[in-house]
């Protein structure tokens, strides 16, 4: 099974007060690079949207072999992204995985169990990460039946209504470590990340 990794890094990063959250140091390199070389790792091609093909952020991915895909409105938000990601997908593209590149503790690993339960349940047109207990969150991956859908999205949604509308053929996959509903907005969620990376 062929499948894309997006990561939608075409937003503001408007709660970080001036900073960029993409740009925060993962692992000693900034936040985009090191999830787009971890999608690598899984064994996906990365696609990457973009504010502008100028931007700092596109700077971070230098030297790695990932699409770099500017979005032309990026500020009408997510939908916009995720619209002209899967819209860039070539013909024999299967899948799309799709990641919020602010969710440092989503691992190649992670990545690598959901493309495995997407290819072991081919019925399965959603197979979405959640926590422990049940509770869906990042990343989630799409068959291409459903790609087309992703035309009429709007605002800063996200493909939240296409998920909604197709839940029964929605497999959900458990990650271990609260991976899956933590996304890194604000100065503060950064701050306290670090601290649990330091704890013994």
């Amino acid at each position: 099974m062929k499948c894309t990794l997006i990561l939608p890094a075409a937003g503001k990063s408007s709660r970080m007060r001036g900073a960029d959250k993409l740009l925060e140091p993962v692992g000693g390199q900034p936040c985009l690079r090191a999830m787009a070389l971890r999608g690598l790792k899984a064994g996906m091609a990365v696609l990457v949207t973009l504010p502008g093909a100028d931007h700092p952020r596109a700077a971070a991915l230098a030297e790695v072999p990932v699409r770099r895909l500017p979005v032309r409105n990026a500020d009408k938000g997510l939908s916009e992204s995720l619209r002209t990601g899967i819209a860039a997908l070539g013909p024999d593209v299967e899948a799309a995985m799709i990641l919020p590149p602010d969710m440092p503790g989503i691992q190649a690993q992670d990545l690598q169990a959901l493309y495995d339960a997407a290819r072991d349940n081919p019925e399965a047109l959603i197979v979405q990460a959640s926590g422990q207990d049940g509770t869906p969150g990042h990343p989630v991956l799409f068959r291409r039946a459903l790609f087309s859908e992703f035309a009429t999205l709007g605002g800063d949604r996200g493909a939240r209504d296409i998920v909604g509308a197709h839940a029964r053929s929605r497999l959900l996959v458990p990650l271990s470590g609260g991976h899956a509903g933590l996304d890194l907005d604000t100065p503060e969620d950064w701050a306290a990340w670090r601290a649990g990376q330091a704890a013994p």
